[in-house]
Order: C-alpha cells, then structure tokens, then sequence
C-alpha cells in the first residue's frame, strides 16, 4: 500500500473542504469537551478503556483490529454524553403532562435515571419506590399471567452480550419465548438468507479484507453516515488499488468524498472514494441484480470451478433468470441493461471483492429475497472463503449482532438453533428447567398483540416503539392498552409517558461502561470484545442490566432461583459459553483489549459449508412487480445526524438536508413546478408529512425523507412473510403548497407528524 499523497484520490484543492457540505469533525470533539466538561476524567477513561458503543465496528479503546491509528468517529462522541450525564431531578415526573410533546433530545437532557418509579392509572405522575417494592409489583403480575401473554424487547443502546444472554434465558425461566431485539428490525433477511443459502448467518470476512480487495461493492448501505470510520478503511483501500462501486437511489455524498479527519492526506483534500455509482429504483434491488447475474451467466464470466465444486441449483437458477425478460429487469430496476453489464464487468475483472449490504435492502417486505440476490451474486463469482472476498451484512449499532446469536429472538435459542421440541428439550437439559418449545412473538406482533389485549405484561430494556414502528397511533394504543408496562432504561423516553391501563414501572439501569465486572460486545465482523467497568462513577440506584432480569426471575420463582442465579459477569460468560458452541473463548475475555473472533478471519475458508450437503444452494429470486401509479412516487427512510431514533442535529452534514427536507431530484422538482425550499405535503394511504423539498442526486420517481419523522406515511403490518421485517417504504403524491406557507407551516406539520416537531424546533 502507497503512503504517499495521490492526486488522483483528491476530493479537491482546497484544504479541508472549506466551503463543502461535509461535516466538521473538529467542531465535533470541541462540542463533544464541552457537553461532557463536568466529568472530562470518566469520558477520557470511557474513549481511552472501553469498547465504542456506538455502530459494530468495535474498537478496544481508541484502536480496532482493521489498521494502525486512531478509530474515533463522531456518532461515539455523540453518544457520550448519555454515558456522563448526571442523574436527572425526579421532582420532573412527579406530573408528566409537561414533559408530553417535548423534544426526545429534551428528555435526554434532564439526565439519568436514577430510582425505581411508579405509577399507578389515574396518577398524573412517578413515585419513588424501593427496588424491592418494583420488583416484587412486577413479579406479583408475572406469576398470575399466562407465559404466553409475557413479552420482552431489548433494543441495541449498549446493551452487552451477558443482557442479552440473561434476558433471554429469564423470558425462557418464565416460561415464554416472546423475546426479540432491534437485531431483528434491522438484519432478519440477511440471517434468513444467509443461512439457508450459506449454512452461516453473519459476516463471512472481516474488515481487513476490505483493504487490498479488488471491488468493494456497497448494497443500500450509506456507510458514511452509520459507520463513519469505514470511510478510513475505503480510505486505505484506495490507497491499495480498490475500485468502490455503490448501488442506491441516492447518490450519497459521504461515499462520493469523503474528508477522513485522522488520515492527513484526506483531513487536507478529502478522497474520491465511490468511483461508480448505480442508481436504481428503490426496491429495485432484485431486478437490477438478476439482470448483472444473468450477465455473468450468458457472458461465461462465472467461477465455474467453484459453481462446480460447491453449489446447488446452479440449473434452476439459469433457467429462472432466462424467464424474466430484460424489459422487466429495466422497468422495475431502474437502470438499462448497459448498467447491468458494466457492474457485471467489473465483476468479472475483479479477482476478489467483498459485497456490503444494510438497511436499505433488508427494511423491504421482499428483504429475504433481495438479500438472496446479493448472495447469489457473490456466489457467481466465488466471492466468499478467501482471502479479500466476502458477504457482509453490516451491522450498525454495538450490541445486535451478538443479541441474536445468544438467543434474544422469538424463533431461535442460543447459538442460532431454530425454536423447535427437540432444540427446547437440549435447553432444557442444560439449564435445569423447562424451556417452552414454540415461537414467540417478534417485536411488530408484540405491538399487534397489545393493542388486541393479549399482553399482560411488556418488559423493554431500552427502546422507543413509539418512534420506531409504523403507525405510532397504533403503537401509542398498544402501550396503552398493556396492564403493566416495564422500561428498563439509563434515561427518560416517550413511550414511558404514556398512561398506565394499570401501571407503569421505570428501572434505572447502568450503561455497559458501569457494569458490573465489564462485558462483551460482537462486531459485525463476529469479534467478541471485552469492555472493562469504568471506574469512578453510580448513578442513584442504577443496577447492571443482566442483574435487574436476573433479580426478576428470582422474586418471580423464589425456589427455583439457583437455576437462574449468576455470581458474576463472569459466570455469564461461562454459561454463555455452554450455550453458544462458537463462543467458545468468552469465558476466557476479562481485560481491555482481550477479543476472540468466532469462526476466524473468514467463515467456509476453502469452500467448506455448514450445509447439510457441505454445499451453497442458489435460490432463485423475481423481482417484485414494484407499479409507481402515475403522479405517485416511491418513498424511502432515511438516517441524518443521528444514531438509531435518536436524533443529535437538525441538520444532517453530509447532505445538508433538514429533518423535515422532501429529497427529490432535480426533474421531478421541474416537472412539478417545484423550487428548493418550497412546501409540500407527502400523502400516502394512511398519513400526512409537510416538509420543504431539497432537490439531491436521487433516482427520479423516488423521495427519501428522515426516520422516524416519515413513519407517519408508512403502514403497518406490511412485512417480509419469511422473517417479519416491517417495510419502511411508501407510495406517496406530491401536494405542493406554495403560497399556503402561513396555513400550513411547521406547526401542521407537527400536528401531522409528533416526532416531527422535535427537530422542527431543534
């Protein structure tokens, strides 16, 4: 790899990107001293000690296992200040009417969460009350419920691997297997996908094979927004003779340039990193996919000797893509069949490459099938067991990709091994009590379960549904409609304001930098990182996450208690490595810097598979008959400045666009006699959005607009038949509203689109 400067990467002349859209990531850690100047010695221990709890990644202090130098980005130093913040003044939920409406940044800002709280329906507000006295409340409701009515969700916010662990196995000690987390909301596709193609369900390289592979091929992932720091690996990359090729509607501009703020050559002139873009239609994954694989089919530009050795269904394919005509695969993609052709040389020239995919292909109702695509794809080429190739559905925050493997989903135990009889009676064996033998409900049927009546108690360690899922009416209903509602938490979120239809209980919990002990997080590259405890800090009455489940379980069945009892972090560990075969090593991680990558560098190294023939099986995909009615436009979601829901700017640096921005491009604007900053208002079957239009590099016939400020346009319960994965994507008209700005303004707006508000004001 050169170290030397190269022109021919430059962004541009000027230093710095002076006078660019981008963002200023020293502006970032001023901003960041200053937010956390009341305790500088804890946060330089947290960023010096701990492993990011931010995207997945993972660092081990300020240092990852990909390069040499500095791993820090901006949504870490973003997300600091929720792990230093003070304990917040409780006198604030004493009347929550108050707090209704205000800003979720707002929340925030009133600090930690310090107590144990209740309150009981007709109360305006919380009480203090001792752990005792919650935890025998909740335990006193679990005991006279069905199991069946018993649901629990864990959202990503830090949380290590030993929740995950002991949240599970609680919900399994009860008697239910209604446990899920945000993993699922994210990457259920590329598990189910992967899995039945692969015999594997994560990651089959690891970040350094991103530096020196000859294509990088970038799905629906906006890297530079999620995962700021790759931009530095694309960075050495480039630098090794990489070619970057980026499939999306929108033409990101983080993965077009890119000012890489520790790299001084790109600190100076920033890098041209994506040197090709294919702009499709949104959810015109597949068709454009299948046209490429039809290319490297009929063109000969295939791996025959690994198709030969290693695959199945290699005729059922080829006949399938023959079927689908290339008008089809033109219509519904988006692009010509001279696109297909140019990604599929580029492939085909291309020894290795490894292909990342996100969100952008799985948050689809067809999300199994475009993952299949992608795979299918790779496997074409032999892009998967050597060295600078691979399939890497990447991960964007800290903690999900462990959450599924130790088993905190509804249809799978520890290690990945489907809810079955004979997979609950090992469990059973192993743990010492009964393990029910049936699915669970995910997250979305866990809402559509609520509002029905049929959840008795809801327990979330993190999370905000009412911001997160489609229809937030209906989700408001749902957690109306629950008798006891639990929110496990470090801070203040809407969805615990909504009124008890008996009670609700809030259980301060402590970050993973407080846990007791440390614990774990898994990359997306399937490393296990131990993050030590900080020392120097409690927040009031906070306990470890996995203890508050732990204490739970034992008040629940006093005399069952040893068989849910845990010493320690590291007596989690150790059972965790029982449960979970290829995590095998935890138990052994107790010290900054100790890791363990289960599977190796590489998961079927050689073209071994874990399928039950040893071989991959290619499953033929069509693409879904994706119609935009004259005068409607397809709609996506989109991530700005923020991390999760949690929004941290009004303004997104990387494109400039504001929160309540309508991306559209430049034709679609004309056509409709629109100008920048013009109002508008979005309207699909079941809701309204007012927002001003910003014209960008976006596929015509498409719009983006931010999540969570566009979930009222998108319906419910449509979702993935294979894996549950709602669709955040709509079918919209355009109303402009030019000359109507003083009857419909931000405050509409706002009436239309509660989250909305928040960020209007920012």
């Amino acid at each position: 790899m050169s170290r030397r400067f190269d022109p021919s990467n430059w962004a541009g002349p000027v230093p710095y990107g002076l006078g660019q859209v981008k963002p200023n990531h020293y502006a970032e850690i001023l901003k960041t001293l200053w937010e956390n100047r009341d305790q500088l010695p804890f946060a330089w221990r947290i960023l010096r000690d701990g492993v990011c709890d931010g995207c997945a990644l993972g660092t081990s202090g300020l240092h990852d296992y990909t390069m040499q130098g500095v791993h820090l980005c901006a949504v870490r130093l973003n997300l600091l200040r929720l792990n230093t913040a003070p304990a917040m003044d409780i006198r604030h939920l004493a009347d929550v009417a108050p707090l209704r409406g205000r800003k979720t940044a707002d929340l925030r800002a009133l600090g930690r969460l310090p107590y144990p709280m209740l309150r009981r329906r007709g109360e305006p507000g919380f009480q203090r009350v001792t752990w005792d006295a919650a935890l025998d409340l909740i335990a006193e409701r679990i005991r006279a419920t069905d199991p069946r009515r018993l649901a629990f969700y864990l959202t990503s916010r830090g949380i290590t691997n030993e929740v995950y662990y002991v949240a599970q196995k609680v919900a399994r000690f009860l008697g239910t297997n209604n446990v899920d987390n945000s993993a699922r909301v994210c990457h259920a596709p590329s598990t189910v996908a992967m899995r039945e193609m692969l015999g594997v369900a994560a990651s089959t390289c690891s970040y350094t094979d991103w530096i020196g592979t000859d294509l990088l091929l970038l799905v629906g992932s906006d890297v530079a927004n999620n995962q700021p720091v790759t931009t530095k690996y694309m960075y050495y990359a480039k630098k090794a003779g990489t070619r970057i090729a980026v499939i999306n509607p929108f033409r990101e501009p983080g993965l077009a340039r890119y000012w890489v703020p520790s790299a001084l050559e790109s600190a100076l002139f920033g890098t041209r990193l994506a040197d090709h873009f294919f702009q499709i239609h949104t959810g015109g994954d597949i068709a454009f996919l299948n046209g490429v694989a039809r290319i490297l089919i009929e063109e000969g530009w295939t791996d025959d000797a690994f198709l030969r050795e290693h695959t199945t269904g290699l005729d059922d394919l080829k006949t399938a893509l023959r079927d689908q005509s290339w008008e089809t695969l033109e219509k519904y993609s988006g692009a010509t069949r001279e696109e297909m052709a140019r990604l599929a040389r580029l492939l085909a020239e291309a020894r290795t490459a490894v292909i990342v995919w996100s969100m952008g292909v799985t948050q689809h109702r067809f999300g199994v099938d475009n993952v299949r695509a992608i795979v299918t794809l790779g496997l074409l080429r032999g892009f998967v067991g050597r060295p600078h190739c691979g399939l890497m559905p990447i991960r964007g925050h800290s903690g999900v990709q462990g959450g599924a493997e130790v088993g905190a989903v509804p249809n799978a135990f520890p290690g990945g091994l489907s809810v079955t009889r004979e997979n609950a009676a090992h469990f059973s064996a192993l743990w010492g009590f009964p393990v029910p033998p049936t699915r669970g409900l995910d997250a979305v049927q866990m809402i559509e379960a609520a509002h029905a009546g049929a959840v008795d108690v809801l327990h979330c360690a993190g999370g905000n549904f009412l911001e997160t899922l489609p229809e937030s009416r209906f989700v408001e209903e749902a957690l109306a409609s629950v008798p006891l509602r639990v929110h496990q938490d470090i801070v203040l979120t809407p969805q615990m304001l909504v009124d008890p239809a008996d009670a609700v209980v809030i259980l301060p919990a402590r970050t993973r930098y407080e846990q007791t002990g440390g614990g774990t997080e898994t990359t997306t590259e399937r490393r296990i990182l131990f993050s030590p405890e900080i020392p120097g800090r409690r927040v009031g009455e906070s306990l470890s996450e996995w203890e508050i489940f732990m204490r739970l379980a034992e008040r629940v069945a006093p005399e069952r208690a040893h068989l849910i009892h845990f010493r320690d972090g590291q007596a989690v560990r150790e059972d965790m490595a029982r449960a979970v075969p290829v995590y095998a090593g935890v138990e052994n991680l107790r010290r900054k810097g100790d890791q363990v990558q289960w599977g190796g560098a590489r998961l079927c190294e050689g073209g071994v598979f874990p399928t039950p023939d040893g071989r991959v099986r290619f499953i033929p995909v069509a693409p879904p008959e994706l119609d935009i009615p004259a005068g409607r436009f397809s709609l996506s979601t989109r991530r700005g400045k923020q991390f999760n829901s949690m929004v941290h700017a009004p303004r997104d640096p990387l494109t400039g666009a504001r929160r309540d921005d309508v991306l559209m491009s430049a034709e679609d604007a004309h056509a409709l006699g629109l100008r920048e900053g013009d109002p508008v208002l979005l309207r699909s079957e079941v809701g309204e959005f007012r927002g001003r239009v910003r014209v960008g590099p976006i596929k015509p016939r498409n719009l983006q607009v931010h999540w969570p400020e566009g979930n009222v346009l998108i319906r419910r319960g449509v979702c993935d038949p294979v894996c549950g994965i709602p669709d955040y994507n709509a079918v919209v008209e355009i109303v402009p509203l030019a000359g109507a700005e003083s009857a419909a303004g931000p405050a509409d707006h706002a009436r239309r689109s509660p989250v909305s508000e928040e960020v209007l004001r920012s």
